[in-house]
């Protein structure tokens, strides 16, 4: 659906040119949800923006539906964008015009009657949730509101395509979950592909079927989002991922494992880390590890979370036992696919 191919991005600035975005490629699937995530400077909103060439990009190509928008001239980039839709952080809404005739702004410019703007805006507002908010102006709705007047706007063209640049950074949390929720509607219901840019990591769990991460301008790591979160590769991508799974132990949980470890007369013992994901937090592990190898197992923190419906988490066990059984216990864990990290041995 989308095949960005080496994209260089470079502008002018103040001490030099700046590189924006340094040899990007991406396949983006027909019909999924891709996330592009990254710190602040790291080339997203760049990278986004190339797609419907509101950034031409100094080198590279850009296919959209099979369709090389780098080679169209003015009319033909013009027609193009009509199936591409897109959504901003700051909503973009004619604070002069209603709910409704916000969304109808596109299909106006478009040449459509008043009735074939009728059939379309009207489905989709109710599409939306604000059919009964029509009449409404911009002031006299909430910042969710007016995001989702900005979703139906994009739609309006009717799209095979919709970018998303930090749509929710604005909001709230419990309304950013709503307005991700309703993404997840769309892409389900309309079968849209949807290019997610944020800097949350919440946000990719929630709704990404795929993501890359970016850093300097460049993509550090890519991939299925359940594998990405369970063995993140990058330093980059476990920085990100620490808001949603924390790699270090909170203090006072170290502190009374540190008790434990030194506790006298105790067989050996170890500290592991554990993560697992999908059909692993099916199976009875821990207590598989007790039948087999005679191991004492103390749970000292855990979490359990979905990436798009597929469990995942982390568990940090104080094993112990005779060297020799933690030793095998460790490779019978990785053998059925866990994670083990030792943390600490004594």
């Amino acid at each position: 659906m989308i095949l960005l191919d080496n994209i260089h991005q470079t502008y002018r600035g103040p001490k030099g040119p700046v590189h924006a975005l340094r040899g990007v490629s991406l396949h983006i699937r027909a019909g999924e949800v891709f996330g592009v995530i990254g710190r602040s400077g790291a080339g997203k909103s760049s990278l986004v923006r190339t797609i419907n060439l509101l950034n031409r990009p100094s080198q590279g190509t850009v296919t959209v539906a099979g369709r090389s928008l780098t080679t169209l001239n003015a009319a033909g980039l013009r027609a193009a964008r009509r199936d591409i839709g897109m959504i901003f952080q700051h909503f973009n809404l004619l604070t002069s015009r209603t709910v409704f005739d916000n969304v109808a702004l596109p299909l106006e410019l478009a040449g459509l009657s008043r009735q074939q703007i009728q059939a379309r805006v009207n489905p989709l507002l109710e599409l939306v949730g604000l059919g009964h908010l029509a009449d409404r102006y911009p002031a006299q709705i909430s910042g969710g509101q007016k995001q989702r007047v900005g979703i139906a706007r994009a739609l309006a063209s009717q799209p095979k395509v919709l970018l998303s640049d930090e749509a929710t950074s604005a909001l709230d949390p419990e309304t950013t979950r709503s307005i991700l929720a309703l993404l997840q509607q769309i892409n389900r219901e309309l079968g849209l592909t949807i290019v997610l840019i944020t800097h949350q990591m919440q946000v990719i769990k929630q709704v990404a079927h795929r993501l890359a991460v970016m850093e300097a301008g460049e993509i550090v790591e890519q991939g299925e989002a359940l594998k990405v979160f369970s063995d993140p590769q990058n330093e980059t991508t476990r920085s990100l991922l620490d808001d949603v799974v924390p790699r270090e132990l909170p203090a006072n949980v170290l502190e009374r494992v540190r008790t434990l470890l030194g506790a006298p007369g105790q067989p050996p013992a170890s500290l592991l880390r554990l993560v697992f994901a999908g059909s692993e937090s099916d199976q009875p592990l821990l207590s598989d590890l007790v039948r087999r190898f005679g191991l004492d197992l103390n749970i000292v923190h855990g979490q359990i979370d979905e990436v798009q419906g597929h469990p995942f988490g982390t568990l940090a066990v104080l094993a112990r036992g005779a060297q020799e059984q933690l030793t095998a216990a460790v490779s019978h864990l990785r053998g059925a696919g866990v994670q083990v990290q030792e943390v600490a041995h004594a």
